[in-house]
């Protein structure tokens, strides 16, 4: 009886045959997994800025950063039930309500880079041992550690589809300074308590916002020209932003 053929050539040419096609279907599956993690986190985070903004009122055209909270969600595509089940939760309409604060936590990333970290949490202690955790590889400082040099702001991100003037906007709005997007929108800076009725008035002047809250700005953003530890700063903020906690990442880095 003739056994079967155990000729090296062939098992290489079988081997090489096979075992990308594998490794291909190996990797798709993974960045299927990454992309379904990504936005599962980004639902996470919206519906509990969905839970915090309800507090203050759960009617959107009465409550600002619930309205705009709720604008976030639905370009994301949340569904309506989910949406509406955040914000009973966050003004205490169900049974079963949670409670979530706000955490802020200062320090420095690798290559001494200032990062403040902004954190929704339900659980302050798991919250704490996880970013400390991340910041082994970095420096974590106490409160106003690195946000002496940052300002806070309200920005604005807004687009108009007539293409106007978003300089001349900015002065009839009341904004304090913009900047250009990479998408071709405009974010427009404002003092923190103006955020609502400037973006009331970009509105009624034809924008369309995105986005509308209080942020940190670095007034001096670190430069890092060296691409390994640039590659290393974005890692260590990577690390960071999958904490389900992790609610905004605002990082001193030109």
């Amino acid at each position: 009886m003739k056994s079967k053929s155990t000729d090296a050539p062939a098992l290489a040419a079988t081997r090489q045959q096979w075992y990308p096609k594998a490794m291909g279907a190996q990797w798709k599956q993974k960045g299927r997994e990454e992309a379904a993690n990504a936005k599962g986190r980004i639902m996470t985070r919206l519906s509990r800025e969905l839970m915090i903004a309800a507090r203050d009122g759960a009617e959107p055209s009465m409550n600002p950063r619930l309205r705009m909270a709720v604008e976030a969600a639905r370009k994301a595509s949340m569904t309506r039930e989910t949406m509406e089940r955040a914000i009973k939760k966050g003004a205490g309409l169900l049974d079963a309500a949670v409670v979530f604060e706000t955490v802020t936590y200062e320090g420095f990333t690798p290559h001494m880079v200032p990062v403040i970290v902004e954190c929704l949490t339900d659980n302050r202690n798991r919250t704490s041992a996880n970013i400390k955790l991340v910041f082994r590889k970095g420096q974590m400082g106490t409160a106003g550690a690195v946000s002496w040099d940052f300002a806070r702001l309200g920005a604005i991100e807004a687009t108009h589809a007539t293409g106007a003037d978003p300089e001349e906007a900015a002065i009839e709005a009341g904004a304090q300074d913009l900047e250009p997007g990479d998408d071709g929108g405009t974010t427009f800076y404002t003092d923190p308590t103006d955020l609502d009725s400037v973006s009331k008035a970009l509105a009624e002047r034809g924008w369309t916002l995105s986005s509308a809250r209080q942020i940190w700005k670095a007034k001096n953003p670190v430069a890092l020209d060296d691409e390994t530890k640039r590659a290393e700063v974005e890692a260590f903020l990577e690390v960071l932003d999958e904490d389900d906690d992790v609610q905004q990442l605002y990082v001193g880095l030109a």
